[in-house]
């Protein structure tokens, strides 16, 4: 298939016109040489490690959910490794696309799949965008209360993880709503009331009036409120491209945060 058909697709699950005003989306790297995409390396993060890992398995295609061209640059250096990342893919005549925050936002997306691991409720968007019903964040609202042992159960258990940060209000009340946001909820949470908000980070500030206002709040670190979409996103990807392009997740790619 042609990259500009994948474009296409990409575009369509997720329109671009769902992104922030603030977030760099879409193709990122065009290549210089018209390319036919027979492979597409899915990650969170374009690392030159990541980089090395496409160029190594022949990737034709990248599809990082993190811009990884998002500032200006005013110089690319080979002594720094960001830049080198760039500099490989371009010198490889690989392409780059990045949906980020459109993934975010659609119906089905990064926050509609990190609802699932809350449990049975009805689910809305926190910050809807006009003339859609897409938009930023979700907000749970539980058939069934819970101590919040239990949803950081339920959260672990979705993520994958051993262990969350957990930051518990003065009165340890049952959870009826969870306001929830992948990546860095902080700015989705605005004017949100809930029992409790779940996202990847927030500021100590921000952590701290959320648990004098009464609500409780977990943390499961940035990336992995995203990463473990990948698979989902694989499969939605497969089924709109045909069998005919080879689809996989990096093996690289992972939190950069470990516990010691």
């Amino acid at each position: 298939m042609n990259l500009q058909s994948v474009i296409e697709q990409l575009e369509a699950i997720a329109p671009l016109s769902l992104a922030e005003e603030w977030d760099n989306v879409g193709l990122l790297i065009n290549p210089l040489k018209p390319r036919n995409v027979k492979k597409i390396l899915l990650t969170i993060d374009l690392t030159e490690a990541v980089a090395d890992e496409a160029i190594a398995g022949k990737a034709d295609l990248i599809i990082a959910y993190h811009p990884i061209l998002f500032r200006p640059a005013s110089r690319l250096d080979a002594k720094s490794a960001y830049d080198r990342a760039v500099m490989k893919l371009v010198q490889k005549n690989m392409a780059v696309y990045s949906p980020h925050t459109a993934l975010d936002a659609v119906i089905g997306g990064v926050n509609d799949w990190l609802a699932d691991g809350v449990g049975d409720g009805e689910v809305s968007v926190l910050q809807p965008l006009e003339n859609s019903d897409a938009g930023q964040g979700r907000l749970v609202e539980l058939k069934k209360p819970v101590k919040l042992k239990t949803l950081t159960q339920r959260i672990k258990k979705h993520l994958g993880l051993k262990s969350v940060r957990i930051a518990s209000a003065p009165e340890n009340t049952p959870i009826s709503t969870v306001a929830l946001c992948a990546g860095a909820g902080t700015d989705a949470f605005k004017g949100v009331k809930a029992d409790c908000y779940l996202t990847g980070e927030m500021s100590h500030h921000n952590v701290l009036a959320s648990t004098l206002g009464g609500s409780h709040v977990i943390l499961c670190e940035h990336t992995n409120t995203e990463r473990g979409y990948l698979p989902a996103f694989g499969k939605i990807l497969q089924k709109a491209l045909g069998k005919g392009v080879d689809i996989q997740c990096s093996e690289i790619d992972a939190d950069p945060i470990k516990y010691a």
